[in-house]
């Protein structure tokens, strides 16, 4: 899928790797833009903004999409096209799903876009689930399960396992063709949701698997969800639902007013009219695929598409160890140290879990961050980082772990636990993340951030004790800030601090 090269106000050369890519997303609902840059496995996002212009509103009743939508839609696609030239944009791709490929008059929308200069995909049903299933893979590689994409006009099914797509249907049942079958009573539609996954032949082989939720209605369900349970993060990817939530959900909504739902972090007060509709639809889903759990996925159909080009090599890369890599380097003091400050300290934990390495090594990663900040915040600084960073391919729980070893590594005490944390992990997991902490301080004081002390130097553990092994020509770098680290670090791993001078 090629994307078009845009007129530009400035030309600006810029390597493969940094160029920006725009998407405009013409959906059943809404249209958005997101801009991103950096590598294309996981790039940065530099702007998103969306505009519902409501294209599917009309369709079940004329077939059509209505005149003012087409007005608004115009309207946005105009303001997009500009700002991607004030952006420098390199490549914009555009694509429309349901509403577009279904009405009578989609294709005046496809002329207003060319218009403007913007050459518009439309997405058959089948691509578009199949791209749906790639977006949770660039984000969850591991994903093994059912992907659910649920838009305004219609809704796209992927199986997908070991980092393929294996099967993709799409049906229209988006959330405004819910309603209509709603109204006409919660039985109408049960029965066209079986219907429909009957004809698919996953009795047996869907049964009991996770099934991953894309789609703005189905994230702003899980929003509601965490906003009732007191989750604590913010963030929405990779949050987790036990099956029985969808149904939970369906009885919370029918009690909840839209002042009540208003007061939910994060939730776009555009889809609170068709959030009964999408928890209705979820819960005969997971019902009828007996769904083991629910696992958001920030990552969907366009992040599918920049998936889509990369190649094999760069498409097996660990999308968190990528991202904590490039940001980490973009605010290193010198040159990134980040696998050095990984392999120095990976001794020491050699015993921890293999799940929690490529933790260890993100926040190493991240291991730099908050240099630059206020001293009296770099604690806090290096928390919102691994907390509330864009990561994907990370868990809530690790997430909480990514964030505790920076707040500790930047100065957040010897032995404490941030604020608010320990509540998705056990405590032998806080602990250990305060160790991965204490590490990287002592690394980060010993060198000062430079590599030679650290490639020079080494530490490990020996019948009871935690060595650090220094040659005689940095020996003079172990002083009292040095020392008074080095103790720490052996004290919560309930070793004995020792100096070894090496020849």
């Amino acid at each position: 899928m090629g994307g078009e090269a845009l007129k530009k106000l400035v030309t600006e050369p810029r390597s493969q790797t940094d160029q920006r890519t725009a998407i405009i997303d013409i959906g059943s609902n809404s249209i958005r833009l997101v801009v991103y840059q950096g590598p294309a496995r996981v790039p940065a996002i530099l702007f998103n903004e969306k505009v519902m212009a409501g294209l599917g509103k009309e369709l079940a009743t004329t077939g059509a999409i209505a005149e003012d939508s087409l007005q608004t839609a115009k309207s946005a696609l105009q303001r997009f096209y500009r700002l991607c030239q004030e952006m420098n944009v390199d490549i914009v791709e555009s694509f429309a799903t349901s509403a577009v490929r279904d009405a009578s008059n989609g294709k005046d929308l496809l002329k207003i876009a060319s218009k403007i200069g913007i050459e518009t995909n439309v997405l058959q049903g089948e691509e578009e689930a199949h791209l749906a299933g790639l977006g949770v893979i660039s984000a969850i590689p591991n994903a093994d399960g059912i992907v659910g994409d649920l838009g305004g006009g219609s809704l796209e099914l992927a199986r997908i396992k070991d980092g393929k797509v294996l099967e993709t249907h799409s049906f229209p049942l988006g959330v405004l063709r819910v309603k209509e079958l709603r109204a006409k009573g919660t039985d109408k539609l049960k029965r066209h949701v079986r219907k429909i996954l009957k004809k698919l032949g996953w009795d047996k082989e869907a049964r009991g698997l996770p099934f991953y939720l894309v789609g703005g209605s189905w994230r702003s369900l899980a929003r509601v969800d965490m906003h009732t349970a007191g989750y604590p993060l913010p963030v929405i990817h990779h949050y987790e639902m036990e099956p029985h939530r969808a149904r939970r959900l369906v009885s919370k909504l029918a009690h909840l007013n839209k002042a009540k739902l208003k007061e939910v972090p994060g939730l776009s007060t555009s889809r609170i009219p068709t959030l009964d509709d999408a928890a209705w639809l979820l819960s005969f889903m997971v019902r009828y695929l007996d769904s083991s759990e629910m696992i958001v996925s920030a990552y969907g159909v366009r992040e599918g598409m920049l998936f889509h080009r990369v190649n094999e090599q760069e498409a097996a890369r660990d999308p968190l160890l990528l991202a904590t890599e490039e940001s980490g380097t973009a605010q290193a003091r010198f040159p990134a140290n980040s696998k050095l400050l990984g392999k120095w300290i990976a001794d020491i934990f050699s015993d921890d879990p293999k799940e929690w390495h490529r933790i260890r090594q993100a926040a190493c990663n991240l291991g730099d961050v908050a240099w630059r900040a206020n001293p009296n915040f770099r604690a806090e600084r290096g928390l919102v980082m691994g907390l509330h960073g864009n990561w994907v391919g990370i868990t809530g729980p690790e997430r909480e772990m990514l964030g505790q070893a920076l707040f500790t590594s930047f100065g957040g005490g010897s032995n404490t636990v941030f604020p608010g944390g320990g509540k998705l992990v056990r405590p032998e997991a806080t602990q250990r993340a305060i160790a991965w902490g204490l590490a990287m301080r002592l690394a980060q004081r010993l060198s000062g951030g430079t590599r030679r002390p650290l490639e020079q130097s080494s530490i490990c553990r020996v019948d009871g004790k935690l060595e650090l092994r220094l040659p005689g020509s940095i020996a003079k770098l172990y002083g009292d800030s040095v020392q008074k680290r080095h103790s720490q670090l052996s004290a919560i791993l309930e070793l004995e601090p020792a100096l070894v001078a090496k020849k």
